[in-house]
Order: structure tokens, then sequence, then C-alpha cells
């Protein structure tokens, strides 16, 4: 028997839900989270001025870039890529409603949703070849393709699962801290003046990670297909005590694990040992999961506080997140543009906190930018082909 949540049919099979119809919570929680996605891969393009290699945060630099660095650590980084797979679990429930509430079975609905994670996967090769190898649209492709059954398995399976796999992950966490703590970041393509030579070596590394950061997000899928299927987001009032708990309590937990490395890359904590630090890494990965899921609650709370009457800032940032796969790869397109040392070389410049301050505008320009579409009633760029690419010869029965 299906654990599927039926929904009423938004219209005929095939046809695109209208955005006026769709929940709000999810596509703001998408459109606020694309600034920490911002974030956390602007200092990816920092290079060192002589193009010797990447940088990333600057633990040389001064008391702002410091202050910059351990900001982001501990509310940033690791926290937006969970929350994001909270929410693509989340969005695949909604969208295998809506075909079975529209007379799909099971087996059409599962076809069309690995249909769509190999068309992502494309998606995320071509962004890989052209901009940023730290593509996460690959990762997201895997894990639907991998775990599509788990949208039919039971609540227990989910939640049992989902606790295993974080203790799972708590060990995996280790290696790369680890190799991070002896070794320092690895080599990045971001100080390569070829445009060929990049382009080679962001494929390289992408083959690589976006197959390893699958391991990081398997607990948040599992647990936003979870609150699917209750409804969380799409119905925040019925459930505001649950989202108040784990917005409290993820928060305190993000916090605390996130804290000591946060001391360590703004150059507080300077007297660590390995050991500590590679404790501080592993622990900084395994609570972002629960910050990531704090944010959606937090998000979840703020769209039924705004539901009655949105002003203009909730209906851009939701305009954002309803085209948030066109919005993420606008930021690509501009941080190329602004930091590759092919093209204006920012990269090479800028420090922690200008870089941040990049991240900031070109998100903001996004938001304008979807909210400039929200009125001409245009759908994202990157979602229409997306969906052109997954129903083209498609029949849901």
């Amino acid at each position: 028997m299906s654990r599927l949540v039926l929904e009423p049919a938004a219209g005929p099979p095939g046809a695109a839900t209208r955005l006026s119809d769709r929940s709000p919570a999810p596509d703001l929680a998408r459109g606020v989270m694309l600034l920490f996605i911002a974030l956390a891969h602007a200092h990816m393009y920092l290079y060192n001025s002589d193009s010797s290699g990447f940088r990333g945060y600057d633990l040389n630099g001064g008391p702002v870039d410091r202050f910059v660095a351990g900001l982001q650590v501990l509310f940033v980084d690791a926290r937006a890529l969970p929350m994001f797979a909270a929410l693509f679990g989340y969005g695949l429930i909604q969208l295998a409603n809506r075909r079975i509430a529209a007379g799909a079975e099971w087996r059409d609905v599962r076809r069309l949703l690995r249909r769509r994670s190999l068309w992502l996967i494309v998606f995320g090769f071509a962004h890989a070849l052209l901009l940023f190898f730290g593509d996460i649209l690959v990762t997201y492709g895997l894990l639907a393709l991998v775990l599509v059954g788990m949208l039919r398995a039971r609540d227990r399976v989910l939640l049992w699962v989902a606790g295993l796999w974080t203790l799972v992950f708590a060990a995996l966490a280790t290696l790369p801290a680890w190799a991070i703590v002896i070794e320092g970041s690895p080599p990045l393509p971001t100080s390569v003046e070829s445009p060929i030579e990049a382009a080679g070596q962001r494929l390289a590394i992408w083959a690589g990670l976006g197959p390893m950061l699958v391991l990081d997000i398997v607990t948040p899928f599992l647990l936003g297909i979870w609150a699917a299927r209750r409804r969380l987001l799409d119905e925040p009032g019925q459930h505001r005590a649950l989202l108040a708990r784990v917005a409290v309590a993820g928060i305190v937990i993000t916090v605390v694990g996130g804290t000591p490395l946060a001391l360590m890359d703004a150059q507080i904590w300077t007297d660590w040992t390995t050991g500590t630090a590679v404790a501080a890494y592993a622990m900084h990965s395994v609570t972002g999961i629960a910050g990531g899921l704090a944010y959606a609650a937090i998000v979840g709370l703020i769209a039924h506080r705004v539901a009655g009457a949105p002003g203009r800032v909730t209906i851009a940032l939701t305009a954002c997140g309803q085209r948030s796969l066109t919005c993420y790869l606008l930021q690509s397109v501009v941080f190329v543009a602004l930091f590759a040392p092919f093209t204006l070389g920012l990269g090479g410049q800028l420090s922690d906190a200008g870089a941040s301050a990049v991240a900031i505008g070109t998100w903001l320009t996004t938001v304008l930018l979807a909210e400039v579409m929200r009125r001409a009633g245009w759908r994202g760029p990157a979602e229409n082909l997306l969906r052109r690419l997954t129903y083209a010869n498609h029949h849901p029965s």
C-alpha cells in the first residue's frame, strides 16, 4: 500500500502546477536559503593574489574578515545543504502526490522521478563544465535516483534509517576532516588562468565531490519526506508547536556543534591539537543537519505569520524560491564573471568580507529578477527546460 499522502489534482496530467497554487513556505525557504548558498560558494572562488592556488577563508585576514569567516562557519557552511536536501525530499513527495492524484500509477511516478533525476545530473554536468566545480545538482539527482523507493517506505523505516545514517555519517565525517587538518584544503581550479584547463579540473573535482556529498544529505532528505507526509510546511499553522521545537533545538545544536570550528577559523582559538580539530570539523558537519532543519522550521513559522498579508519582501523571496534552479545557476554565472582569473579576477583581490558582500549583492539581484519574472508571469527558464525534458514523451499511465 502506498505511503504517499494524496492531494487534489492541480490540473491535467503533465500540466505544470500554477505558482499561485503552490504552498508558499517551501518556496520562501528556498528563496532565503539561496542567500546561504551564495555566501557558502563565494569564498570558494577566492585564491591567492599571485594565482598560486585556492585560498578559501583567509587565515591571515584582518579582524573583520575573521569575524565574517567565523560567522559563516557557524551559521552557513554545512547548514544550507541539509536544508535544501530536506526541501528536496519534501518536494518529491509533493510532485509524486500530484501525479498519483491525477491518476498515475506508482511505477509511472517512479519512472518520471528517475527521469527527472537523470536530467538533474545532466544539468549538474553542464554547470560544472561551464561554471562551478561545487555543483550540487548532481548530488540531488543521484540521491533521488538511488532512494526514490523511500518515498513509499513506512514512517518507522524512514525515521530508523535517518537515525542510523546520522551515526554512519558521523563516522564518515572524520575522514575528510582528518585530510583537511593534516594536508590542508585540496587544490581547486579557482586560480587556473586558462578557461579550458579550468573546465577540465572542474569536471574532475565534480565527478568525485558530487557523489561524496550524497552521504552528507541522506538524513535530511528522509526527514523531508517524513515532514511532507504531515504537510508541516504546507499547513504550518497546524504544526506550530512542532516547528517551534525543531527551530529552537536545531539552532542550539548547530551553534554548540559549530562553535569550536568557528573559533578556529576566526583565529580566536589557536592552540588546538590535531585530534581536537578533527573532532571540531566532524561535529560541525553532523550538527549542520540540525541547523538546516531548524532554518526550514523557522521559515515555516514565518510563512504562517505572514500568510494573511504577505509583504513585498516575502512575495519576492517566494518568487525567488519558485525559480530556485534558475537563481542558483545565475549565482555561478555572476561569480565566474567577477571572480575568475580569466574574467575580472576579483577572486585574487577580495577579502572574505568582500566576497560575502558580493554574495549578498548577487543574491539580492536574483531576488529582484525573480520578482520581475513573477510580475511578468514567467517561470524560470531553467525550471521550464527541466520540465520539458522530464515530461518529453512521458505518459502518466
